[in-house]
C-alpha cells in the first residue's frame, strides 16, 4: 500500500509539472536572457524590461522563440516534480515510523533532501534547456534540438558540463524546502479548519549564477565563466548587486501563478489516484 502511495505521489507531481512549465515557458525564457545579459559581448539583444521582451522575442522569433527548450523543461519538469513528489513522500514516511506527526523542521528536512537529490539527478536536462532558451536567430552553429545539444556538449565540452551550475542549483533548494513546508503547514491548518466545521475533505541571486555558468561557451570552446566564485566576483565587479537581480520582475511573474498551478494540480491528480485505487479495492 505504502509503495502504490508513493508512485501516486509521482504521478501526482508529474503532471503537476507539466501544466506549471506549459504555462509558465515563455516568463521563463525571458528570465534567462535577462540573467545572463551582463552587457558585455553578449549575442542577446537587450531588453527594456519583460514586457518588452515578451513583445520583442514574439516578434522576432515567433512561438518557437517564446518557447525555445520547451522540450527539455517539459522533460525536466516532470521528472523533477514527480521525483521530488516521491523522495519527498519517502522521507516523511522515514520520518513517521518514530512519531505521530511531523514538525515544521521535519517537512523543511523532507523538502531539502528530495530536493538535493532532484538537484543531482536533473542538472544536465536544465542545463540544455538554458542554452537553447539563449539561442538566437543569429546563433552561431546552433544545437538543432535536445538531443542534437547533449551530444555536442559531451562532444565539445565532456560529462563535467552538463553539471555546471550544480552548486547554485543545490542552494536553490531552500527555496523549494520552504515552499514545501508552508504549503504542509497551511494545509494542516485548512484540513484542520474543515475537521473543526465537520467537513471532509525559487533565492535570486543563485538564479543568476546558474544561468551564467550554464551558457555555451564561445566559438574557441573557452568558458564565460569558470566557477560560482568567479561569476559572482565578475557580476558585482561589473553590474553591482543589482546583477543579481536581473529577470526578478519575471521570475515573480512566473512563480506566483506557477506555484498555484502546482499544487492544485498535484492534489486533484493525487485525489483522483486515491479515489481509482479505493474502486479497485
Amino acid at each position: 500500500m505504502a509503495v502504490d502511495w508513493q508512485w501516486e505521489n509521482a504521478a501526482a507531481g508529474a503532471a503537476a509539472g507539466l501544466a506549471t512549465v506549459t504555462f509558465s515557458h515563455p516568463l521563463d525564457v525571458v528570465r534567462t536572457r535577462f540573467q545572463v545579459n551582463d552587457g558585455r559581448l553578449s549575442n542577446l539583444p537587450t531588453y527594456k524590461n519583460t514586457p518588452h521582451a515578451l513583445f520583442t522575442i514574439a516578434r522576432t522569433e515567433g512561438l518557437r522563440g517564446l518557447y525555445g527548450g520547451f522540450y527539455p523543461a517539459v522533460l525536466g519538469s516532470t521528472v523533477s516534480w514527480g521525483l521530488y513528489f516521491y523522495f519527498y513522500s519517502k522521507a516523511k514516511q522515514r520520518y513517521l515510523r518514530s512519531r505521530e506527526e511531523l514538525s515544521p523542521v521535519l517537512h523543511l528536512a523532507s523538502a531539502a533532501e528530495a530536493g538535493g537529490l532532484v538537484c543531482f539527478c536533473t542538472n544536465p536536462v536544465w542545463l540544455v534547456k538554458t542554452r537553447l532558451q539563449l539561442q538566437t536567430p543569429q546563433q552561431a552553429r546552433p544545437y538543432s534540438g535536445f538531443h542534437d545539444a547533449l551530444r555536442t556538449i559531451l562532444k565539445e565540452e565532456g560529462w563535467r558540463a552538463l553539471y555546471k551550475g550544480l552548486v547554485p542549483g543545490l542552494f536553490l533548494v531552500t527555496h523549494g524546502a520552504i515552499q514545501f513546508t508552508a504549503y504542509e503547514e497551511l494545509r494542516k491548518m485548512v484540513i484542520n479548519y474543515r475537521t473543526s466545521e465537520n467537513e471532509e475533505f525559487s533565492p535570486e541571486d543563485s538564479l543568476v549564477i546558474r544561468a551564467r555558468l550554464q551558457q555555451r561557451p564561445s566559438i574557441d570552446g573557452t568558458p564565460r565563466y569558470m566557477d560560482s566564485l568567479h561569476v559572482m566576483k565578475e557580476t558585482a565587479r561589473f553590474e553591482g548587486l543589482r546583477g543579481f537581480y536581473k529577470g526578478i520582475t519575471a521570475n515573480v511573474l512566473k512563480n506566483a501563478p506557477a506555484a498555484s498551478i502546482t499544487f492544485i494540480v498535484y492534489e486533484n491528480v493525487l485525489n483522483m489516484l486515491k479515489l481509482a485505487r479505493k474502486k479497485d479495492l
